[in-house]
């Protein structure tokens, strides 16, 4: 299930929520189950890329990171795509419990959007290395990346709250979608060769080691700076900016990556830029609870 991934997952849920609770609207039920409901997603989201890159031999002796459940045979592919099965419905539950709790049987147009917005979360879940044309076999993973874990994480949440619109999440959603695209990129980077070797096109195989690291920098240091122009835009005390905590690991992270020379070392910024990333959403909302 990959459970170093979780906390990434729910960021933007947290950091819309916040924004909602700070605007008078907040549901218990609609933050537990919009939690639920991510993290099923994440781990369906898991399992679906260990049993893509397990039966296409992405996953081999050159990877460098943890083992997967396949590669490793304690797992067969039936038996995880069985576990894949399973976490659909699993999903399903979750989401429809979500937009009832939300929405009750008013707000139709709402409700249609987010069973909607279901159903291609899950697609793009399923589709990230299984099917015949995978999406993150073709450098495309950054752009769900950025939808599903920035936009609709951050401003989803804060609608199922609110039940309402608001352009006062997107800059936080884009400064987030961000940073969780430099995840992904980071992960790409540290199996770079191996994907290469396989076939997997990731943006860090487009653009090689060198273009990958400054595209990594382009993404963290932009959504350091849109943060920043967020808070000027709508400053309201100074505890919205507790999110700049964030900011001394994530540099450090950025010079760690600078010097980087193997796959190693790649990998021990994964966990470090994804809890960096988790604590930035949580003191950028929190910033705005305690005003």
């Amino acid at each position: 299930m990959r459970l170093r991934t979780l906390p990434l997952s729910v960021s933007g849920i947290i950091l819309g929520t916040c924004f909602a609770y700070y605007n008078g609207s907040f549901s218990a039920w609609v933050l537990v189950l919009a939690i639920l409901t991510t993290v099923s997603l994440q781990i369906l989201s898991n399992l679906a890329n260990d049993y893509g890159d397990g039966i296409r031999g992405t996953d081999n002796e050159d990877r460098v990171g943890p083992q997967r459940a396949i590669q490793s045979g304690d797992i067969t592919p039936d038996e995880m795509f069985d576990a894949i099965k399973f976490n659909v419905i699993l999903v399903i539950i979750f989401t429809l419990s979500l937009i009832w709790a939300a929405f009750g049987p008013t707000n139709f147009l709402f409700l249609l959007l987010f069973v909607f917005l279901g159903g291609i979360s899950v697609y793009a879940a399923l589709n990230y290395t299984m099917g015949d044309s995978p999406y993150g076999y073709r450098a495309l993973g950054d752009i769900f990346v950025f939808v599903f874990f920035g936009l609709v994480s951050t401003m989803g949440s804060y609608l199922l709250n609110m039940h309402t619109i608001d352009t006062v999440t997107i800059l936080p959603a884009i400064a987030l979608g961000l940073l969780s695209v430099g995840v992904l990129n980071l992960n790409n980077m540290r199996d770079l060769n191996s994907d290469a070797n396989v076939g997997k096109i990731t943006m860090a195989v487009k653009l090689g080691i060198k273009g990958a690291k400054t595209y990594h920098f382009g993404l963290i240091l932009g959504a350091m700076l849109i943060a920043i122009i967020f808070s000027i835009l709508f400053y309201v005390s100074v505890y919205n900016l507790l999110y700049l905590i964030a900011y001394i690991p994530l540099s450090i992270h950025l010079l760690k990556v600078k010097s980087a020379e193997t796959p190693k070392d790649y990998d021990g910024q994964l966990k470090i830029l994804a809890l960096s990333t988790f604590l930035f959403a949580v003191l950028l909302g929190i910033g705005y609870i305690l005003y």
